[in-house]
């Protein structure tokens, strides 16, 4: 399988993207945040001083939520911290990491792959990340995978779930005998994509009814579902929207989508071997249904993703 199923991930391709860039673009105008009392500019490419690991994020939500339980994780191993979030894409973060302005930067593995390698093999979670690694500066590394994972997924709806006996544990080859029956949704280019309709068909031998198209995972998508004028369709796997519904996400064993565990990418000299290990327990306990939680707190409930980040590692022993 190629990496295609992640070189069209953007900022935009995550739950509440373009919501938030808005914002964090406003925030960084302002030169504040509310997820850390660090007021520098995100931008400007100043090492941290002395033994301080700087822990970035993207301009999107989940990203910096990720980010605080980073940070909050290495705090509680004594390790000084500072925060530079919403700074932007990854075009702009990768070269902030390479010059040791950041120290730790929550990625996803796959689509770090994707930008970094965009013809590079996807065919196991460990074959993706030893290519990340051989690709990467040498002066950065890959640390563990955590199993959460924010990628495309078919979703359907509560109803739809219901009258067919979907559950969370119901795959997508479950789907063969029921696919006639349904108007699959999302993007238009899903239609035409490998890692989307033509994937469908070819890997799991699913032939929809139809196929609606909207926007890629976005508010049209999520509407169409819930108002049952699709039956089906293209969800990212930790948008809130699921838990909010009741949808139901259906795996992915064959890995159609590709692999997009969520991983930290440190700056070596930067962060010591308890920082390191800090990290990778926080991948240990770290799972899609956690994160589709915390996101669900953050992003639909108002939460504070620093309140709620100090809460989930107290709650997983790592505060």
């Amino acid at each position: 399988m190629t990496s295609n199923a992640h070189s069209s991930r953007s900022l935009r391709s995550h739950p509440g993207a373009t919501a938030v860039a808005l914002a964090a673009m406003t925030a960084l105008l302002a030169g504040c945040s509310s997820s850390s009392d660090d007021t520098s500019d995100p931008l400007a490419g100043d090492k941290a001083a002395g033994d301080t690991v700087v822990v970035g994020s993207n301009n999107f939500a989940e990203s910096i939520l990720i980010a605080d339980i980073y940070g909050e994780a290495l705090k509680a191993k004594g390790i000084k911290v500072s925060y530079k979030p919403n700074i932007g894409s990854r075009e702009t973060t990768y070269g902030l990491l390479k010059n040791g302005s950041i120290t730790v930067l929550p990625e996803y593995n796959g689509s770090l792959l994707a930008y970094l390698d965009a013809k590079a093999e996807q065919t196991s979670l460990a074959t993706v990340n030893a290519a990340v690694k051989a690709k990467l500066d040498s002066k950065l590394t890959l640390l563990e995978s955590s199993p959460a994972e924010d990628k495309d997924s078919v979703t359907v709806n509560a109803a739809t779930a219901q009258k067919y006996n979907l559950t969370a544990t119901s795959t997508l080859a479950d789907l063969k005998d029921v696919a006639p029956k349904l108007i699959l949704g999302g993007s238009p280019e899903f239609q035409t994509r490998q890692q989307g309709l033509l994937g469908l068909d070819s890997v799991y031998g699913l032939k929809f009814k139809s196929f609606k198209a909207l926007d890629a995972g976005g508010p049209l998508t999520q509407a169409a579902l819930k108002k049952d004028t699709v039956q089906a369709a293209d969800i990212f796997t930790t948008d809130p929207t699921i838990t909010k519904e009741k949808f139901v996400v259906l795996q992915d064993p064959k890995n159609l989508f590709g692999f997009a565990n969520v991983t930290p990418v440190v700056y070596k000299s930067g962060l010591s071997q308890e920082g390191v290990d800090a990290l990778n327990a926080v991948s240990a306990k770290l799972d899609t249904k956690a994160l589709l939680e915390l996101d669900y707190q953050v992003q639909l409930q108002s939460k504070d993703p620093l309140d709620v980040a100090k809460a989930w590692l107290k709650s997983a022993g790592l505060g």
